[in-house]
């Protein structure tokens, strides 16, 4: 009995790992969130480091807040509409061990991804900025009982990111930023115990608070061209939980669990280039260091086995890249139109894709448009779709429950955003 205990723990633990792909869908490399802003969506987020188009500057490149001429403040939210599919290979021995219990429905949940930013100047060269996030995320939600079970059933991966900045603009030419995080990860995950009962399930709860930081550097080098770079510190979390059963006859091996979990570090550089009065070209390339994400090492802590490893769970993530170009035109006075492509490449490998994260690459396409109705106020809306590449599944468990979950995931997204910015 006790061993079994252990080896339920770490199946409800091994999510702990998969804690990411967005409060709504992660759509940016892995479990990144880039749904940050409205006026970026429109662009899907091409050359945001060196874009310095509101106060959410301050989160993208810090240095670019002294380009701003006024204090501001901005509020945006976007409203990610993914849809997850599942479809099974069949029966054993080919296809999946519970492939009878179907194939989850649309693991996707819609979901409202806010953010607000601040910016203020102090003197004409230096400014202060804060930023108020969720830079990573996940929320999927399958249809129980299916085939995929027993490794996920309902995923919600939330984070708080509050980046305070700093920005000082050393001469008409350049300007240097720095910031710190102090960011959050919540999470609630649960998936099957056994064919014989579909309806029982464990559930994981954890949370921790970790701190990062991030730089940025622009440059303008006159005739309307731009240069930025930005670096974000990796982030570590010791994130502790409880495991707990909706079944009695499980409430015995409930247990406290802790995980060591390491976001990426990211670094990106952009560029904006003016061609002529009315029209603004920017693109960016951005590298983010999945390869933090090998492996989960679990410990119980608390029960017989405290201080013991329960399980390595083995994730293998490999650094990604994406790439971007959009472009800005000034229809008249008031009016902004913006549209953008972008290639997001994903750390995950077909070997060791889960339900919880059905992660592929993807294509960005997205429009957008600012109105300007006077000098204090402005509103932007964006639009972006995502087509994101079939991917595989070949799971393979050795316990507690055995068995194999093949098939293939298809997935697109629709993204809706809007924002408000006001300065004074």
């Amino acid at each position: 009995m006790k061993r079994h205990a252990a080896l339920s723990v770490s199946t409800y633990v091994r999510i702990a790992v998969m804690m990411a792909a967005v409060d709504g869908s992660a759509f940016a490399s892995g479990f990144q969130l880039q749904e940050q802003t409205a006026s970026g969506l429109g662009l899907a987020y091409s050359g945001m480091a060196a874009a310095t188009q509101d106060a959410s500057t301050a989160f993208w490149n810090p240095a670019g807040m002294t380009f701003l001429p006024r204090s501001q403040v901005a509020v945006a939210a976007n409203y990610i509409i993914p849809s997850f599919r599942f479809s099974s290979a069949g029966g054993p021995p080919a296809g999946s061990t519970y492939s009878a219990f179907g194939d989850g429905g649309d693991g996707a949940v819609p979901t409202a991804v806010p953010a607000v930013y601040g910016l203020l100047h102090i003197t004409p060269r230096l400014a202060a900025g804060l930023s108020i996030n969720s830079p990573f995320g996940l929320s999927t939600d399958w249809d129980s009982p299916w085939a995929g079970m027993f490794y996920a059933v309902k995923s919600k991966v939330e984070t708080l990111n509050v980046n305070p900045a700093i920005a000082w603009r050393l001469n008409d030419f350049l300007s240097v930023g720095a910031g710190v995080s102090y960011q959050r990860l919540k999470a609630t995950l649960t998936n099957a115990l056994t064919p014989l009962i579909p309806t029982a399930q464990g559930r994981l709860d954890g949370s921790d608070w970790a701190w990062g930081w991030n730089v940025g550097v622009l440059g303008d080098f006159g005739q309307g061209t731009r240069v930025g770079l930005t670096y974000r510190s990796a982030i570590s979390y010791r994130v502790t939980g409880e495991v707990a059963f909706n079944n009695p006859a499980f409430a015995p091996l409930g247990s406290n669990v802790a995980a060591d979990l390491k976001l990426p570090q990211v670094a990106s550089i952009a560029v904006a280039q003016q061609i002529g009065p009315k029209l603004r070209v920017l693109a960016d390339y951005t590298w983010t260091g999945w390869d933090s994400v090998q492996a989960l090492t679990v410990i119980a802590t608390s029960g017989p086995g405290t201080g013991l490893p329960v399980e390595n769970v083995p994730l293998s993530f490999k650094n990604s890249w994406r790439t971007g170009v959009g472009a800005e035109y000034e229809l008249s006075p008031p009016w902004l139109l913006r549209a953008g492509v972008a290639y997001d490449r994903s750390p995950v490998q077909d070997a060791f894709r889960s339900p919880r994260l059905p992660d592929s690459d993807r294509k960005w396409l997205a429009i957008g448009t600012s109105w300007r109705p006077d000098e204090r106020w402005t509103l932007d809306f964006g639009y972006a779709y995502l087509w994101v590449k079939e991917a595989s599944s070949n799971l393979v468990s050795a316990g507690p429950v055995p068995g194999v979950l093949r098939g293939r995931y298809s997935s697109n997204v629709n993204i809706l955003g809007v924002q408000a910015s006001m300065r004074f």
